[in-house]
């Protein structure tokens, strides 16, 4: 397809033109960010320093904050600065590029879910040949194979946006590049870009909720044979954070995109799109660490450490 896009830049409008509202904003967007880094860098961090968490659960765990620290990173630096500026542009290279991140790390992270659910299913279910079934060669394998279907998946929707014609308007009812945004202002016929946007979510969700669903059956029927009340509750404080942390990311990302874009650019959809990409990344490290006892002596182990140390500095 011949590329005949006639504009050179985007604007972004956001939330609202109030200046004081867009200081609000920005203050409150600001410390979400840093929040987002610093939890999900620091499992990161934890996961490196406590030989206790070397084992593919906690790699997976440690992928995941890092696509959200980027995922994160590659919308609200831009949003941030849109705050606090009148001209609130993007050029066509950066509206591409933040569109083909932002997709190919919400689509790792989608993998990287259903890649965990598989992980949890061995660990329970044959938790003796666990060590075995999850190799160090199978979790890199899986982990790539997110990143690889993430890039493939962003790749055709950026190519397929980006040769639309938009000469009718430039302006993006919206805080950064998202596909159905961009679809929202394109004077060109979009109905094969909303199939493919229909059918290649609504696939990579089908699939990943058909992996969790079937492991977790695995895995409740594992449940119903543990006799022990505390390895119950283990599996179910551990079980239980995925789950809230699949549900969560596929029933927003469902509401955003496997849907006709001709009712989009409500400010309802902008801010569930918000939500989707910036809010979940900062609630997956509480959503994984809150009931993790794992995490919680890793936490003590390693900034109990760095409290010694200072104090002995100090005195």
């Amino acid at each position: 397809m011949k590329n005949v896009t006639e504009v050179t830049m985007f604007v972004l409008k956001g939330f609202t033109d109030n200046l004081e509202l867009q200081i609000m904003l920005f203050f409150l967007f600001l410390v979400i960010y840093l929040f987002t880094l610093m939890g999900n860098l620091g499992l990161v961090v934890l996961v490196i320093g406590d030989s206790r968490l070397h084992n593919p659960m906690y790699y997976f765990l440690s992928v995941l904050s890092s696509v959200d620290a980027c995922y994160s990173s590659v919308i609200t630096p831009n949003m941030l600065v849109d705050f606090l500026s009148k001209d609130k542009v993007i050029s066509l290279l950066g509206c591409a590029s933040q569109m083909f991140l932002a997709v190919t790390f919400g689509t790792t992270e989608c993998f990287l879910l259903a890649a965990m659910a598989c992980d949890r299913y061995v660990a329970i279910y044959n938790p003796l040949l666990y060590s075995v079934s999850m190799s160090p060669r199978v979790y890199v394998t899986l982990i790539i194979a997110s990143y690889i279907g993430g890039i493939l998946h962003a790749r055709v929707h950026t190519i397929a946006t980006f040769n639309l014609s938009f000469c009718a308007s430039n302006e993006i009812r919206h805080v950064f590049c998202d596909v159905p945004a961009l679809l929202a202002i394109s004077c060109s016929d979009t109905h094969i870009n909303q199939l493919l946007l229909f059918y290649f979510v609504g696939s990579i969700e089908i699939i990943t909720i058909l992996i969790v669903l079937i492991s977790y059956s695995f895995i409740l029927l594992a449940i119903l044979r543990t006799r022990s009340v505390e390895g119950r509750r283990k599996v179910f404080s551990t079980c239980g954070s995925h789950l809230t942390g699949v549900s969560v990311l596929l029933g927003t990302s469902f509401f955003i995109y496997v849907r006709p874009s001709s009712s989009y650019g409500l400010n309802h959809d902008m801010i569930v799109s918000i939500f989707y990409s910036i809010g979940i990344s900062m609630l997956n490290p509480i959503i994984y660490s809150l009931r993790n006892k794992d995490v919680h002596k890793a936490m003590k182990k390693v900034f109990g450490k760095k409290y010694v140390c200072q104090k002995s500095i100090f005195s």
